[in-house]
């Protein structure tokens, strides 16, 4: 009986760091359960299936930043509160790759509601502009004005032309 219980500590001390080194290859963003303007990120499986198994600290990219979070049973909080609407870029590396997510997180009324935004209409959305300004002759003094806002409302909303760009290539490493 006394071999069984050094037996059992070690098999529990085994587990529970075999649960910190679980790699995140898939993670939701929520708005906190606690409505403080702060956004919630939930690690998942490539069903988006929460994995409640995760317990440890990571380290994430957001928006430029590098933040250590810890997340427990799955859940980390990010600490910076949003104050108004604005696009937020979250990126996780590992020995999987690269993982990252453009989201536009809207707030209104002191909640927040995030939107996955897909590089494929960050590349689309210019790239028809300028498509359809040399089809249409009269129509280029009307998209580089189109573009100008498109440009401005980036920006004004935190999202870099470096971080645009970032995005971007991190969608195409993903397709290939």
């Amino acid at each position: 009986m006394k071999r069984i219980y050094p037996l059992i500590l070690l098999m529990v001390i085994y587990s529970a760091s075999f649960a910190q080194n679980v790699a995140i290859n898939n993670f939701i963003v929520k708005e906190s359960l606690l409505k403080n303007s702060k956004l919630a990120i939930i690690a998942a499986d490539s069903l988006d299936n929460p994995v409640e198994t995760i317990n440890g600290i990571y380290t994430f990219t957001v928006s430029g930043f590098t933040q250590e979070l810890k997340f427990n049973d799955g859940i980390a909080i990010l600490p910076l509160q949003l104050e108004r609407s604005s696009f937020v870029y979250i990126k996780h590396q590992n020995d999987a790759g690269t993982h990252s997510k453009l989201l536009y997180v809207y707030k209104k009324d002191g909640n927040l509601n995030p939107y996955a935004i897909s590089s494929f209409w960050l590349v689309l959305f210019p790239a028809i502009i300028i498509f359809l300004a040399f089809a249409f002759r009269k129509f280029i003094i009307a998209a580089v004005i189109i573009l100008l806002i498109f440009i401005y409302f980036n920006h004004s909303n935190g999202l870099s032309i470096g971080t645009f760009f970032e995005t971007i290539f991190d969608g195409l490493k993903s397709v290939f």
